[in-house]
Formats: C-alpha cells, sequence, structure tokens
C-alpha cells in the first residue's frame, strides 16, 4: 500500500485531522448542506461528472441518499477556512475474500487556486486513514485515462497501477 501516509496507530475521527501546511492549516471533515455550491464548483474545475451536474438543491438531496448508505461520505478540505478540495470514500463489506472490507475513493477534485499546497495529499491520507481504521484491505481509486497529471501525483502517493478498470455506458 501507498507509503505516503504517517502511521501513528492512533484512531483519528475525520473531525480531527489537521495538516499543517506552509503558512495555513488543512482541516478535513465531512460536507454539510451549505458546501454543496462550493463541492460542485470544486467537480465543474476539475473537470468531473463530464458536464453533467446538480443543482445545489438536487445535490442536498443526494446527501441525504448518501447518509442512509452505512459507510458513504462526502468529505471536503478546508485551507486557511475556505473550501479547497473534495472526495468521497466508499467503505464496503465484501463477501470474497473472507469478508474482508474495501474502500474506494471517488471524484477527488482541488480548487486550481490551492493546488501544490498539500491538499489532495491530506485528502487522499485521510482516506487511507479512515480505510485502515475500518481494517479495509484496499483502498482504491480510478482516474479518467486523460487525466495524466492526476495518474502523476496518485503515484507520488504511493497508489500504484493495478488491473484494469472497464464501463459500459448505460443510457
Amino acid at each position: 500500500m501507498g507509503l505516503f501516509l504517517r502511521r501513528s496507530g492512533a484512531k483519528t475521527s475525520p473531525d480531527s485531522l489537521r495538516y499543517p501546511v506552509h503558512m495555513g492549516k488543512i482541516a478535513i471533515r465531512e460536507a454539510r448542506g451549505e458546501d454543496l455550491a462550493r463541492v460542485l464548483e470544486l467537480y465543474r474545475e476539475g473537470e468531473i461528472g463530464e458536464g453533467q451536474s446538480f443543482s445545489p438543491e438536487e445535490a442536498l438531496a443526494q446527501l441525504a441518499v448518501f447518509r442512509k448508505y452505512p459507510n458513504y461520505r462526502v468529505f471536503v478540505a478546508e485551507f486557511n477556512g475556505a473550501i479547497a478540495g473534495t472526495y468521497e470514500l466508499l467503505i464496503m463489506d465484501n463477501l470474497a475474500k473472507r469478508g474482508r472490507k474495501s474502500a474506494i475513493v471517488e471524484d477527488v477534485a482541488v480548487g486550481k487556486q490551492y493546488r501544490g499546497h498539500g491538499i489532495g495529499r491530506a485528502m487522499l491520507e485521510h482516506a487511507l486513514e479512515l480505510a485502515q481504521d475500518a481494517q479495509c484491505y484496499k483502498l482504491a481509486l480510478s482516474s479518467n485515462l486523460n487525466r495524466e497529471g492526476a495518474h502523476a501525483f496518485y503515484e507520488t502517493l504511493g497508489f500504484e497501477k493495478h488491473g484494469y478498470s472497464f464501463r459500459v455506458e448505460i443510457a
């Protein structure tokens, strides 16, 4: 697994992680309804969603759906009090591998003006810590083939290309 994580062994809650970065601090917490307009902006900046986006009101209804899932959360990263990044994390039980859990990161986005400040790194460290705390055997993510900069970034964090990702367009 990745070598980028602080391996303190201490359990952490999503609200307790703070990372000193440059002149400011990064705080990662679960997204709230009032954060969703900014989260949607981050998706647009990162070209996530292929031009399909919720309105903030629709996103609020979708967030309520997510909260019904036992382990699906949307997180935001604040840098000096401003929402600078976001990601989603699903931790799921598996029937294979003797029921060991796995985790999937989705929709990682950092605002253009905040890139290079350690925000993406902090968010992925946060995701990995939560996956470790849940005793997952792996943390996976996928990335569009044309996002070569993101691929290089993920590799610097210890993620490795593994297998193939397949999809079929439905409707």
